[in-house]
């Protein structure tokens, strides 16, 4: 059974591979792995397996090449028919069969008989240029007996041009070709490798690029995390000044002037005293010290004094000798008022 599909699967594949051999696609193959090989290094062994041409006839044994070759026996030119054809452009979707159906129009005999490659050469919107050759199944089969004989198996048969140079052709049917190796293994065999290192390549440098990216931004919102820091410190400091200045502004506005305080004590004070020293600190305490004939009923003068309360004295009255008259020495408190209270000298 596996013999039955085998023999399906290279009827199916016949015509694919005649179309194939030979034809421009598969020059322009050879000729991008031809440039691909010579853009890779040496150490990915991607040369493809060497090719041994035999013109025929030949004229003696030939010997076994050491290691794997493909082999090709190249006819001349007056061994086979070749011949230009000229087809509609519907053709070109399945070549060798049309042009197996025309054989007989195109050479004395049919398709039975012969050996044959169709290849594509130019097409034009009204037409197909097409290269036949074709050789008799006889002919090519004594070839290949006699080849045999001398200790050949081709793997391909090619006809030459009048240059001398193959024509890049199979005239050998698949089944009597030779199972090899297929051409250009080696590149088949590390181009997965290749296209695998060359994804973790662009994999590793996408990954590089997003973390660069994200350094930067990491980068970019410290620094910006730094000058919100900065900035929220001299806010503070800014708001920390302001409640300052604006504390010091309320407690010197509820406090009254210090005009207005001496004018309102030189009213409360009797005329017989006098003052020596007055100070009035921070926390709205006043000490004033002086002479008065009668210093004890200060107390009593000093609290018909708006702006001042808890008057008290400071230590003991004393006598003075050279003027009569009691030192002492008074410690109060100011007054607090609103910022707009009216004070002692406000008409």
């Amino acid at each position: 059974m596996n013999e039955h599909l085998s023999a399906q699967l290279q009827l199916l594949a016949e015509p694919i591979t005649r179309r194939w051999h030979g034809s421009l696609l598969q020059q322009g193959w050879r000729l991008w792995l031809k440039e691909l090989r010579g853009c890779l290094p040496a150490w990915l062994s991607l040369q493809d397996i060497p090719e041994h041409v035999y013109p025929w006839p030949l004229t003696a044994p030939v010997e076994k090449t050491p290691g794997e070759a493909r082999q090709v026996l190249l006819l001349a030119p007056a061994t086979v028919l070749v011949q230009s054809l000229q087809l509609p452009p519907a053709a070109a979707r399945n070549l060798s069969t049309v042009v197996g159906y025309e054989l007989d129009r195109f050479t004395p005999f049919d398709a039975a008989q012969l050996y044959f490659v169709a290849r594509q050469e130019r097409r034009t919107p009204t037409h197909l240029q097409v290269t036949l050759v074709a050789i008799l199944r006889e002919r090519l089969d004594q070839m290949l007996i006699e080849c045999a004989a001398l200790g050949l198996q081709p793997h391909a048969v090619d006809v030459a041009d009048s240059a001398g140079k193959p024509m890049g052709i199979d005239l050998l049917p698949a089944p009597l070709r030779p199972r090899q190796r297929p051409q250009g293994k080696g590149l088949q065999r590390s181009l997965p490798w290749l296209c695998g290192a060359l994804l973790i390549a662009a994999m590793l440098l996408w990954l590089n690029d997003r973390q660069r990216v994200l350094d930067a931004m990491q980068h970019s919102v410290r620094e910006q995390k730094a000058q919100v820091a900065e900035i929220q410190a001299l806010r503070q400091q800014l708001l920390n000044t302001r409640g300052a200045a604006q504390y010091l502004i309320r407690r010197k506005a509820a406090q009254p002037p210090l005009a207005a305080l001496l004018n309102e004590l030189a009213a409360c004070l009797p005329a017989d005293t006098w003052l020596d020293q007055l100070e009035v600190n921070d926390g709205a305490d006043v000490s004033f010290s002086g002479q008065s004939a009668k210093a004890s009923a200060l107390i009593t003068r000093i609290k018909g004094c708006h702006s001042l309360e808890n008057a008290q004295f400071e230590g003991v009255i004393q006598p003075d000798a050279q003027t009569g008259k009691d030192q002492f020495s008074l410690r109060a408190h100011l007054h607090q008022e609103a910022a707009d209270a009216p004070t002692t000298d406000t008409p």
